[in-house]
């Protein structure tokens, strides 16, 4: 009536009264009357809350591991968490959301963090023989965290129940121990097998002692017929090489005499050509017709020839010339 509830917690919730924005009350176990128009109420479950959890890693060696476990947290600061979660209860005491999901789901995530940088530093069979150690590292981890401070809850106790590999990588660790079992059977069949392997070897063995000191000596007779036949190649070797340097020292004093007679007619041919130049140097001034004329040897044909040309020469200054076969058969005649 006129909107005035009553409303009853038990002694397990921490019950905070807000009215018009403004905090009434607060305590554990309340019961009240109060306005639903200007009423906000908030209920926080004080008593132990166990989390399942269950996710999958990957350890060192690439395998992946399922770990299932449980943690058991208990709510220290009410106050606290509901600065950060909403626990606002109806006129029947129910939550109104369902932010104890978050609350769990985040501490399920910082353990989930707090394993995977343990698992992922060991291998498989490590991570199976260790939950022990995966527990330890999560139950630290959560209580350390600045998650849990945040949340006001306390951590009670972490629980790790088991790590298991996929199905068939399981599969295939049973057959590694089945087939270590079946192996530890055959090592002791081998091993009387082997007793009586090995003393038959010991008899082979002093057969082929004996075959190997023949072979021994026989080498030694090989490798010393070998060592006369180096010592006969290396002589022959030395005579083939003095002869060879003997004939190299014959060839250079052949090729030193050819180049003293290739400077010798060098130096002939220079004198020749130096005599040459030196007689012919008083005529190089002297005009060819004089030469011709002195030279002794002039006859009517040179003569002729010689006219043609200085005709031929001066023909700018010709104005006519009339030269007839019968001129030129008297002239050569």
């Amino acid at each position: 009536m006129l909107g005035i509830n009553y409303i009853k917690f038990d002694a397990m919730a921490y019950v905070i009264h807000f009215k018009n924005g403004k905090l009434k009350k607060e305590g554990k176990g309340l019961s009240f009357f109060y306005s639903s128009m200007n009423s906000s109420i908030v209920a926080i479950p004080l008593g132990s809350n166990d989390i399942q959890f269950i996710f999958k890693e990957t350890t060192a060696d690439f395998q992946s591991v399922t770990v299932q476990g449980q943690i058991t947290y208990k709510i220290e600061n009410p106050k606290q968490l509901t600065e950060i979660l909403d626990f606002t209860v109806d006129s029947k005491a129910n939550l109104k959301t369902n932010d104890i999901e978050k609350l769990k789901q985040r501490l399920i995530n910082q353990a989930q963090t707090e394993a995977t940088s343990y698992i992922q530093s060991i291998t498989l069979k490590e991570a199976i023989k260790n939950a022990k150690a995966i527990e330890t590292k999560i139950s630290e981890g959560l209580k350390s965290s600045n998650v849990s401070g945040t949340l006001g809850v306390s951590i009670m106790s972490v629980n790790v129940i088991a790590v298991k590999p996929n199905p068939d990588m399981a599969k295939a660790l049973e057959t590694t121990t089945r087939e270590a079992l079946q192996q530890e059977a055959d090592i002791a069949i081998y091993e009387r097998r082997n007793f009586a392997v090995e003393q038959e070897r010991k008899i082979k063995e002093s057969e082929l002692n004996t075959e190997i000191a023949v072979e021994e000596k026989q080498k030694q007779i090989s490798e010393k017929k070998m060592e006369r036949q180096v010592v006969e190649q290396d002589n022959r070797r030395k005579l083939v090489e003095m002869q060879t340097e003997a004939d190299i020292a014959v060839e250079e004093k052949k090729k030193k005499l050819i180049l003293a007679k290739v400077e010798n007619i060098k130096k002939q041919a220079d004198a020749d050509k130096y005599a040459l130049e030196a007689k012919l140097e008083p005529y190089k001034k002297i005009d060819w017709k004089i030469l011709s004329a002195i030279s002794g040897n002039g006859s009517a044909k040179n003569d002729i020839a010689i006219a043609f040309r200085e005709l031929a020469e001066n023909a700018k200054s010709i104005n006519n010339l009339n030269i007839t076969p019968d001129l030129l058969q008297s002239l050569t005649e």
